[in-house]
């Protein structure tokens, strides 16, 4: 799917991170990409995150799924919304909904959510810390926005949902399908379904958290550092007052922890691994039979799994970082380009020159039997 008629660079300006925005159905020719019964297929998979939302006299209950299908037969008169996290790494055509968003890097995309909702079904009013699209894919969802919210906005006591203390919209608009809502962080939304059979995809992105960076990145250093790496000073000279850390000591210490965490390579090489690691990594996507190059030769497209997350780096002029599901992968020569078509294409096509080359068959080999790439499907 493709838009028609979008800014983009209007929008990365004006609205990016900074205000809400309605488009209305800007796509070529909007189709509605998953059935809601197979939504709710989905939600019966043990794999599958799920949710339940329902809502009662302002009262919120939370279920977690898998769901036996019999949950789906009798929902209940409340009204209640189903959320399935991930979708598009079960389906192509969600995560098509993906590539008119790509004006975005890769490396900020974190899944599409897609949620079904009965008449009047919501999940409360909340504020989310990533900027999110909101497509309406079937049926109509009243969007209300309000102000912005942070770490001190009151919020509902609720294990599991964060509904804010006190809502006031300051804008309000109904979706038709194929319209989107973008929501920065932190601007407080609440949507609600009007009618049954209201779906609502939510392209999210990911931010990290400045203190989790910090903690991975010293953890990553820590795991790599010996006993051997000690402070020393050979010399050392006798100082008017023993009780005294001088200034060359403090510098000198300072300097034992600032080197290490500011090399700019080596962080750059941990972070697109750690930041390409799989969202669910315990499923295993890997083929029934390991393939071999000679597979290739039969097969013109390679695909890349939706599931997987594919990043790179320029670390050299000769050297580019290829990041795949958390490894990293050193690529030189002719394997430089390759690694770009791969990370900035859905599929990749067999010509000759990948045929016969044996660097890039076995690279390509190597994702396939990880289960980050596969053969197109006949």
């Amino acid at each position: 799917m493709q838009f028609r008629d979008f800014d983009t660079a209007l929008f990365l300006t004006e609205y990016w991170q900074k205000k809400p925005l309605l488009i209305r159905n800007p796509w070529a020719a909007w189709e509605n990409p998953l059935d809601p019964d197979e939504l709710a297929g989905l939600a019966c998979e043990a794999d599958v995150e799920s949710r339940i939302v329902t809502t009662k006299r302002e009262t919120w209950k939370v279920e977690h799924g898998p769901f036996a299908e019999a949950r789906f037969g009798k929902p209940g008169k409340k009204p209640w919304t189903l959320l399935v996290q991930a979708v598009d790494h079960y389906v192509p055509e969600v995560a098509a909904l993906i590539d008119p968003f790509r004006f975005v890097p890769n490396w900020r995309i974190d899944d599409v959510m897609v949620s079904y909702a009965s008449d009047k079904g919501g999940v409360g009013p909340h504020f989310d810390q990533y900027d999110v699209f909101l497509v309406q894919g079937l049926g109509q969802r009243r969007w209300q926005v309000g102000a912005r919210c942070d770490s001190e906005t009151e919020l509902l006591p609720h294990d599991d949902l964060r509904l804010l203390a006190a809502f006031e919209a300051t804008d309000e608009w109904v979706l038709d399908p194929g319209d989107i809502l973008y929501v920065p962080p932190g601007v407080a939304h609440n949507g609600v379904a009007i009618g049954d059979d209201c779906m609502t995809y939510s392209v999210g992105f990911r931010a990290p958290v400045r203190g989790e960076l910090v903690a991975h990145w010293c953890d990553h250093l820590l795991s790599e550092m010996t006993e051997d790496d000690r402070y020393r000073d050979p010399e050392l000279t006798a100082q008017e007052n023993p009780g005294e850390i001088s200034v060359a000591a403090l510098t000198r210490l300072q300097a034992m922890v600032t080197e290490r965490l500011a090399d700019p390579l080596a962080f750059a090489r941990w972070f697109g691994s750690y930041n390409s690691a799989p969202k669910n990594p315990e499923i295993d996507w890997t083929p029934e039979t390991v393939v071999t190059s000679a597979a290739f030769a039969d097969r013109a497209v390679l695909c890349r799994n939706p599931a997987s997350r594919f990043s790179f780096v320029r670390q050299t002029d000769d050297l580019l970082l290829l990041f795949v599901d958390g490894e990293c992968i050193d690529c030189r020569g002719d394997l430089i380009a390759l690694a770009q078509r791969i990370c900035g294409q859905g599929a990749i096509i067999m010509d000759a020159a990948l045929l016969q080359s044996h660097a890039a068959l076995a690279l390509l080999t190597g994702l396939v039997n990880r289960g980050s790439m596969a053969f197109e499907a006949d």
